[in-house]
């Protein structure tokens, strides 16, 4: 007999110390301090690259002073000039910055738990204008958004571009406790083979040993987009979107969601500018789990994940 889903999720979050981490910093997964990358053959000279301001002040779950630590050292190691921002968007993104990055804007500093259902906006529509209004004379955006409430926090920013965040969990599909270990365990896998993992420019590269086949992803959001989004990252077929009220707070009556040949990641033209929108921020990065397990870009079988991060940059960065 089936065990109902939610003693399958309570026995996948026992299994998976990062389904218990939305409460306290201490039981999160942690920056990997000793993850390095090494790039022959940097896309720019050293410190003269484009400058890429990440954002900091929007309660963001990965700063660069923290979990997005190895972003920030691969993104130097390929030449770009990378520095946080603090300041909010009302007025604008500041003139020096040629790409802006946010990931896992949050809407406040309280435990996910207590954030109203559905989850606020982490930007006012003062914010979401001006970012809109910056891409479309040619400013480049990379926006990043996990699961809820993480897509919940942007989902009004990613919809004034016309693609709708789900704000729930994508995992495999599963009825059996062995297969929710599996779903929240198991990293995505992304592939040319399977149709998955899209060509377009940033998975074929520039030049030899440039082109991408493989992309692993850490469980993460789904999305839909409008036409125009050139897709990059497509889910498997058997996916759902798990949707609690509450992060992580699973029941019998939790909502699924059918989200196979959702996307998780892709890019689009907007005016002059150009945005690259993912549903996972670990791909893009290198974390330790709080059970010591590599995540990201250090995780065995995501080796092509630092040619990935670097594409999708390069395409970003393509006429500034």
């Amino acid at each position: 007999m089936l065990r109902p889903i939610a003693a399958l999720l309570v026995a996948a979050a026992v299994a998976c110390p990062r389904l218990q981490a939305a409460e306290s910093d201490t039981g999160q997964q942690q920056a990997d301090a000793g993850f390095r990358v090494g790039i022959e053959d940097p896309a720019h000279p050293a410190g003269r690259g484009p400058r890429v301001c990440h954002d900091q002040g929007h309660h963001n779950f990965h700063r660069l002073d923290g979990r997005f630590a190895a972003f920030r050292e691969l993104l130097e190691a390929d030449g770009y000039r990378v520095e946080p921002i603090a300041t909010g968007f009302d007025r604008g993104v500041p003139r020096r910055c040629a790409i802006l990055v946010i990931a896992n804007a949050q809407p406040g500093e309280q435990a996910w738990s207590e954030y109203p259902y559905p989850t606020p906006s982490a930007f006012t529509d003062a914010e979401i204008r001006a970012v809109a209004r910056w891409v479309a004379r040619g400013g480049r955006l990379l926006l990043i958004a996990d699961h809820m409430p993480l897509a919940g926090a942007a989902a009004a920013l990613a919809a004034a571009f016309d693609v709708q965040f789900n704000d729930g969990f994508a995992v495999a599909g599963f009825e059996t406790e062995a297969e929710a270990r599996a779903a929240f365990l198991t990293p995505t896998r992304f592939s040319i083979d399977e149709g998955t993992l899209r060509r377009h420019s940033i998975t074929t590269g520039r030049g030899p040993g440039s082109a991408v086949d493989q992309v692993l992803t850490f469980t993460g959001q789904a999305f839909r987009a409008g036409p125009a989004l050139q897709p990059l990252l497509v889910l498997p077929a058997d996916f759902v979107s798990l949707m609690p009220q509450k992060a992580w707070q699973f029941t019998l009556e939790t909502p699924r969601l059918d989200v196979g040949g959702w996307l998780q990641g892709g890019v689009l033209e907007h005016g002059r500018g150009r945005v690259g929108l993912f549903g996972e921020a670990a791909m893009f990065t290198a974390q330790i789990s709080a059970d010591g397990r590599p995540m990201g870009l250090n995780a065995p079988g995501a080796e092509q994940n630092v040619r990935f991060v670097r594409n999708v940059l390069d395409w970003l960065a393509s006429g500034v």
